[in-house]
């Protein structure tokens, strides 16, 4: 007899995805939905989506969603929060939403303490522009604007965002994980769960960033992704809690 050990999330809708072979976003959607059926939060939880490959999460995700303007997502679930604090607001944003045009948004709510969960995903790379460097690609890194590789004199360093809002005394929790192996995507649903479970208890600012995989724009195989980012990018961008 065949245990059936797994069971589909009832937040997470039963259609087709958009996403590239190997992408890293329809894992991060699957965790959050199973978190969110977990807490029970589901008639509760609202996300806002972000200007991004993630820009129509809303078509996977069911239950309530709003969409923000490119960077402004967690402007947008201020307002949501402060105006209904009962229900349980989440933001899902890349590299260049949330630390690029979105920096300045991420960092006042941050330093606010706004009570809000922020799940930030991390490819090192502008995915639905074209493959872009973004502000966490890394040193040496090719992209469609450094096809050379990033250079620091030209470009500067990759913007560790999870250490700077980390000094902040409005955050309350900040945690980095990756999607490269089964080990580390139980890590970051724990970790997921725990963002969510704060802004329940009322703690305050939660960040989970979560290192994903841009096989499309990385010019490699999905195996190949995954194994740089072990290789390579978790190196830029150690795992753990950061506060």
């Amino acid at each position: 007899m065949i245990k059936k050990i797994n069971n589909h999330p009832k937040s997470l809708r039963k259609i087709p995805t958009h996403y590239c072979a190997g992408c890293g976003h329809g894992l991060a959607h699957r965790l959050i939905a199973e978190v969110v059926d977990e807490l029970g939060i589901r008639e509760k939880v609202i996300a806002i989506a972000p200007v991004g490959c993630a820009v129509v999460a809303y078509d996977y995700w069911d239950f309530d969603c709003s969409e923000a303007a490119h960077g402004r997502a967690l402007a947008v679930a201020t307002a949501i929060k402060r105006v209904r604090p009962d229900n349980i607001v989440f933001t899902y944003q890349g590299d260049g939403d949330l630390a690029a045009i979105g920096t300045n948004e991420t960092i006042h709510a941050a330093n606010r303490g706004e009570n809000l969960t922020v799940i930030f995903i991390n490819n090192a790379v502008y995915g639905m522009t074209g493959g872009q460097m973004a502000p966490t690609t890394l040193l040496q890194q090719k992209t469609a604007t450094t096809p050379k590789g990033r250079d620091q004199k030209l470009h500067g360093y990759p913007l560790k965002i999870s250490e700077i809002l980390a000094l902040l005394p409005g955050v309350k929790y900040i945690e980095r994980v990756s999607l490269h192996s089964p080990q580390e995507i139980t890590k970051a649903k724990r970790a997921i769960k725990q963002a969510f479970t704060n802004q329940i208890e009322g703690l305050g600012f939660s960040l989970v960033e979560v290192l994903s995989s841009c096989p499309t724009y990385w010019g490699l195989s999905p195996n190949q992704a995954l194994s740089w980012m072990r290789e390579v990018m978790v190196k830029e961008f150690p795992l753990g809690r950061i506060k």
